[in-house]
C-alpha cells in the first residue's frame, strides 16, 4: 500500500484541528499529526522517525483512519484501555446523592468537592460522572405550564397560522415590549481592544422608559413598529389603526397576540365590531404561553443587537436607536420560522403535567 494518504478538505480541517488542539487526548493528537505528515507526502518510515514511533504503529493509525474515518482516531477498542478504579456502586451513589439528597450545609446544590469528600473520590472524577450523566445541579430551568382550559385549541389555531397561513391574508404576530429603559452609564466605556472586551460601569442612570409596539409579518419577516409612552387600550387601538393603514385593503388581517387586558379593552372591541373591520381576526395565544408568540423572538434579537450594553442619554436617543435598527431589519428582513408542530408541543406539555402530578 502506498505511504501517501489522501485527505479531503473536510477531513483535513478536522484532523488539523485535533492535531493542534490543547484539550484533545494525546491518543488522538498523535495519530492526527502522523496523518498530516503522511498527507503531506511523508513516508511511513520518515513520519515514524520524526514522531519517535514504530513504523507498524504509523501504518495502524493510517489503516484505522481509512477504515473508520476521523471518529476512529484514538478510539479505544471494547475491553481495552485502563479499567475503572472506582466501583460502579460508588458511581451510582454519587448520582443518587446528586439527584435526591440535600447538602448538609443547606446549600441549594452539591459541589464537586462536597460529593468527592462524601464518597472518597477526586473532584475531577465527580465532574466526569456529572458530565457523562448529563447532570448540572448548579443550573435551574424556568418553566410555566399553562392552565388555560382551551390550551390545545388555541395552540393549534396559532401554530396553524404559522405553518399554513390563509390565502389573500397577512398574518401578524403582535406584542408590546414595555418599560424599555434609557440607561446611561456613570462613566465613559473603555473601547474593545485585543485581549480586552468592551467595558461598562456597573452603575447607571435612568433617563426614562418607552414602550415598543411591534407587529411581525410572519410570511416576510417585516416589522411594523411604534414607540409610545404607555400601553393602554387606546394605545393598542392607535397601533391597530396604524397597522390597518399599512396593510393592503384586499387582504384579511390575522393578528396573533397574548391575553393582556389592553388587547381586549372596550375601545379595541368597539373598533373591531365596526363592519369596516370585518377583515380583522384576532387569535389569542394560551395564557402563560408568551413563547408561542413569534414576535418575542424579534424582541430578543433587537435587545441583543441594538439595546444591550448600550448607553442612552435620553428617551429620544433610545427611540432613535430602535427606529434605526428596525429600519435596517426591514431593508433585508429575515422571516422567523416556527419548527415545532402542535402535536409535539401538546405531547411535551402532557409529559410535564404527568411528571408534576404523578398521574
Amino acid at each position: 500500500m502506498a505511504d501517501v494518504l489522501v485527505l479531503c478538505d473536510e477531513d483535513r480541517a478536522v484532523v488539523e484541528r485535533i492535531a493542534r488542539s490543547g484539550c484533545e487526548p494525546w491518543r488522538r493528537m498523535r495519530p492526527a499529526r502522523a496523518l498530516l505528515g503522511l498527507a503531506g507526502g511523508g513516508s511511513v518510515r520518515g513520519v515514524a522517525r520524526r514522531m519517535g514511533a514504530h513504523q507498524d504503529t504509523v501504518r495502524r493509525w493510517r489503516d484505522e483512519f481509512e477504515c473508520s474515518g476521523v471518529d476512529g482516531l484514538g478510539a479505544v477498542a471494547p475491553g481495552r484501555g485502563r479499567k475503572p478504579s472506582v466501583p460502579a456502586a460508588v458511581v451510582e451513589a454519587i448520582v443518587a446523592d446528586t439527584l435526591a439528597v440535600e447538602p448538609p450545609d443547606g446549600a441549594v446544590c452539591w459541589s464537586t468537592r462536597q460529593i468527592a469528600a462524601r464518597h472518597g473520590v477526586g473532584k475531577d472524577f465527580v465532574a466526569q460522572v456529572w458530565r457523562e450523566r448529563g447532570l448540572r445541579p448548579w443550573l435551574a430551568a424556568v418553566f410555566k405550564i399553562s392552565k388555560d382550559p382551551d390550551f390545545e385549541a388555541k395552540l393549534i389555531d396559532v401554530i396553524g397560522l404559522y405553518a399554513d397561513p390563509p390565502e389573500r391574508a397577512v398574518v401578524f404576530s403582535f406584542d408590546e415590549k414595555t418599560q424599555i429603559q434609557a440607561l446611561d452609564r456613570t462613566q465613559p466605556s473603555l473601547p474593545m481592544r485585543p485581549g480586552r472586551n468592551r467595558t461598562l460601569t456597573h452603575d447607571y442612570k435612568r433617563n426614562g422608559t418607552v414602550d415598543l409596539f411591534a407587529a411581525l409579518n410572519v410570511a416576510t419577516g417585516e416589522v411594523l413598529h411604534q414607540t409610545r409612552r404607555r400601553h393602554t387600550g387606546n394605545d393598542v387601538l392607535a397601533f391597530f389603526r396604524w397597522t390597518d393603514l399599512h396593510t393592503p385593503r384586499h387582504l384579511d388581517v390575522h393578528v396573533i397576540l397574548d391575553n393582556v387586558s389592553a388587547h381586549k379593552s372596550e375601545p379595541v372591541r368597539k373598533w373591531l365590531a365596526h363592519p369596516c373591520r370585518r377583515r380583522w381576526h384576532l387569535h389569542f395565544t394560551p395564557t402563560s404561553s408568551s413563547w408561542a408568540n413569534l414576535v418575542e423572538g424579534w424582541f430578543s434579537i433587537l435587545t441583543r443587537k441594538a439595546l444591550k450594553t448600550r448607553a442612552f442619554n435620553s428617551v429620544a436617543d433610545l427611540t432613535d436607536a430602535i427606529d434605526h435598527w428596525a429600519a435596517h431589519w426591514n431593508h433585508d428582513p429575515q422571516p422567523l420560522r416556527w419548527t415545532k408542530t402542535a402535536d409535539q408541543i401538546i405531547a411535551k406539555v402532557k409529559r410535564a403535567r404527568t411528571a408534576l402530578t404523578g398521574c
